[in-house]
């Protein structure tokens, strides 16, 4: 599995991951906030599957 997720959009990725994993704890606690382990998880691999397949990739070339 190649890196396709650069340093910035991980950072992004894990931050709103975390922030929507909290819903399910605090706020209105809907079970809609376990979304956010999608964005925790593609931040964790540093893959996302979506970007495969557009052939998008936001890392640097040397990171790759």
């Amino acid at each position: 599995m190649t890196v396709n997720i650069g340093a910035l959009d991980r950072s992004i990725r894990a931050i709103v991951g975390v922030v929507l994993v909290a819903l399910v704890f605090i706020g209105p606690e809907s079970a809609w906030g376990l979304i956010g382990l999608i964005p925790l998880a593609t931040a964790a691999m540093g893959n996302c599957p979506a970007y495969s397949l557009i052939g998008i990739s936001t890392c640097k070339a040397g990171n790759r």
